[in-house]
This record gives C-alpha cells, sequence and structure tokens, in this order.
C-alpha cells in the first residue's frame, strides 16, 4: 500500500514467523575447521552467540503491501547476456527489453550476482529496459588477483560507472539490494542528473540498520584487521550460510530455489574468492563513514523513492529501512515477510509494485 502512517507507528509486526537457519552454528563450526588460535575461536563464539541471538529473538511481521500482481511469462523480451571491456576487466551482465522503454538498473548484493535478478528481469522487461550486471569478482565478470587488484566499494561504483555509459544508460531507475546500495550512492553522487527513481530493497544506510550479525566486522575486524579477526568471518562464506542467508525469513521457503545457494557457492570455491570478499568485508567500513553523506543527498535530492523491505532480514534490520522515511518522507515502503533476499518468492509482488510506483510517481510526472 502507498499511504505511510507517522513514523513512530510504521514498525510492523509479524504474525507468523519461519524456522530460521541455524546461521550462528553454521559460522562457527566452519570458522572452527578454518584456525586454531584461541582469539580466533573466542571471535567466532561472540559472533557465533551475536547472530543466535538475533536469529531467537527476532519477531516475525506482517506484510502491508498491496496484493500480488501476477507477472505474465514474458516471451516476447528473452533475457539476453554478454561482457562489456571496462579498464581492462570483462564486465558480465544480463539484459532484457525494449532499449526504447524506461531504462533500469538492478544492483545486486552479497555473496550474489546478476544470477539473483534471473526471475525479476524477465518479470520487468515488458515495461523497462532492464540491466544487471555482476561487479569484478563476483558472478562471470573477470576476479583478478586480489594480490593485485585492490577490491573497494569505490572501485566498484567506478566500474559499474562507466560500464553504464558504455551501454547507453544515461538516465535510470536504481534498484539496490545489500552490496548494491553502497556502489548504487557512489554512481548517482557523481551523476544526480541521471537518477530517474529509487528501488530500495534491503540496503542500509543509516546506524540503526544494523543486526547483531554485523558484530565480528563491527566489533573486531573493522578496528584490526588480522588474521584472527579475519578467520571467524570466513563462516559467512560457506555453502550452509549462504543458503541461511536465503531461507531466513522467508515465509514460502519451498518457493526458494537451491540455484540460488549453489550458483553462489559456485563462484565463491573459486581461487581468490574467499580473500575478494574478505577484502570487500573490510572496506565495507568505509560506506558508514559516507552515511550521513548519503542521507544528505536523499534530503537535498528528494528522489522518488520506493522502499521494498524484507521484514526479517538476517543482516539489516526494520528500522533499518523505515530509516529513509526520516530523508524522504514521501516514499512509498511495502513490507514484506520476507528475508534479506526478498524477491525471492515474491518476484510478481515486487516486479507488479515497481510498475504502479513508476506509472503513478514517475512517469505521471514526467
Amino acid at each position: 500500500m502507498s499511504g505511510n502512517p507517522p513514523f513512530e507507528n510504521r514498525v510492523a509486526t509479524l504474525s507468523t514467523r519461519p524456522d530460521p537457519q541455524d546461521l550462528a552454528v553454521v559460522v562457527a563450526k566452519a570458522g572452527r575447521a578454518r584456525r586454531g588460535s584461541f582469539a580466533g575461536s573466542a571471535i567466532s563464539a561472540v559472533a557465533a552467540a551475536a547472530v543466535l541471538c538475533l536469529l531467537g529473538s527476532a519477531t516475525p511481521a506482517n506484510a502491508t503491501t498491496a496484493q500480488p500482481t501476477a507477472a505474465a511469462a514474458n516471451t516476447r523480451h528473452p533475457v539476453k547476456f554478454g561482457t562489456v571491456e571496462v579498464d581492462g576487466l570483462n564486465i558480465a551482465y544480463r539484459e532484457a527489453g525494449d532499449p526504447a522503454s524506461p531504462k533500469l538498473v538492478l544492483l545486486h548484493g552479497f555473496p550474489s550476482s546478476s544470477h539473483q535478478y534471473r526471475d525479476l528481469i524477465a518479470a520487468l522487461a515488458d515495461r523497462f529496459h532492464v540491466i544487471a550486471p555482476d561487479y569484478q569478482g563476483f558472478g562471470d565478470s573477470d576476479a583478478p588477483d586480489p594480490a593485485k587488484y585492490a577490491y573497494t566499494f569505490d572501485g566498484i561504483s567506478r566500474t559499474i560507472d562507466k560500464f553504464l555509459a558504455a551501454k547507453g544508460f544515461d538516465h535510470y531507475g536504481l534498484f539496490a539490494q545489500d552490496y548494491g546500495g553502497p556502489v548504487r550512492f557512489r554512481i548517482v553522487g557523481r551523476h544526480p542528473e541521471a537518477l530517474d527513481w529509487l528501488i530500495v530493497q534491503n540496503t542500509n544506510a543509516y546506524e540503526e540498520g544494523f543486526t547483531a550479525a554485523w558484530d565480528g566486522l563491527r566489533g573486531a575486524l573493522w578496528k584490526t584487521r588480522s588474521p584472527e579477526t579475519e578467520k571467524p568471518l570466513e563462516g559467512f562464506l560457506t555453502r550452509d550460510a549462504i543458503k541461511s542467508f536465503y531461507l531466513h525469513g522467508a515465509a514460502a521457503p519451498e518457493l526458494v530455489s537451491p540455484d540460488n545457494w549453489d550458483h553462489d557457492f559456485g563462484y565463491m570455491s573459486r581461487p581468490n574468492s574467499v580473500r575478494i570478499n574478505l577484502d570487500l568485508f573490510y572496506d565495507y567500513r568505509n560506506n558508514v563513514a559516507l552515511y550521513p553523506q548519503w542521507q544528505n543527498f536523499l534530503r537535498e535530492r528528494q528522489p522518488k523513492t520506493l522502499i521494498i523491505w524484507g521484514q526479517d532480514d538476517v543482516f539489516f534490520t526494520r528500522a533499518g529501512g523505515e530509516a529513509y522515511l526520516r530523508d524522504v518522507p514521501a516514499a512509498e515502503i511495502h513490507r514484506l515477510p520476507a528475508g534479506h533476499f526478498a524477491v525471492e518468492g515474491n518476484v510478481d509482488t515486487v516486479a507488479g509494485l515497481m510498475k504502479a510506483f513508476y506509472d503513478d510517481k514517475v512517469a505521471a510526472t514526467r
């Protein structure tokens, strides 16, 4: 629904709660298997306890959304695959829709790639010209050796910025989930005139948005980077952990394809993938330092904003989604009974919300 109640009343409560995956056990076991130091064990125990507390205490939420709009099978706009060379790197992408249609960019999160949007792209292609790139080090894009190449969110944003220019995307809507948020804010900060509208899906820009799952980063790695603070975090890169990211909070876990975690872990098993992800875990601290700047961007620019927030996300709190309303009071928010990857199991709902918002709030004012 499009109406927004008073801010203090906007946090929804769940009436039912799916059984969460025991991420704490997964992370702790994986961490212990990869280290022997007492310090590493202690840090892992703290991280595992924090996540266990989070999973055990989270209360599920009611969705306050419009009824799902079925996305008809789209045979007129097949999804195409390709690569574009940017600064010597091959950046892979998925693309669909009529190039004359409004342009829409989908920016993926951790630990996935454009694969997470495979169904959403098809559902949107009858209305938009959609493109979803893989960042360097993710999916089918090149993954240079991190010993010779610096993996940072700033570097990823500059690569994707050049990628969009090469593909002729000079005006667009931006859908971002998780890591996509820090990439997006950097791009629109450099080119605010290119932004037509924002879609926010469980990507953080506020201190209150962090759950206890971040304690191993905020309380250890970001303070002192060392083998002892890195090793426990490798537990987040295992197949079982990745699986739990998709299933935790999903109202209908039977609708979430195992292809997701099998696909993501397949790429995570490549040489250097663990190091690439640890580098980005550490660099994420620089995103937090930019939160005031990004909040100011929202306050000053007041972009047309659609918020679609999974209410039982293991990484980002409900309050993190509500916080956007402080800076963009006219934003439209929909709270889904879902987790970190809210599109999974809700693709028709999400596509319907996006099309309706664009027609009512974006196209109608152009």
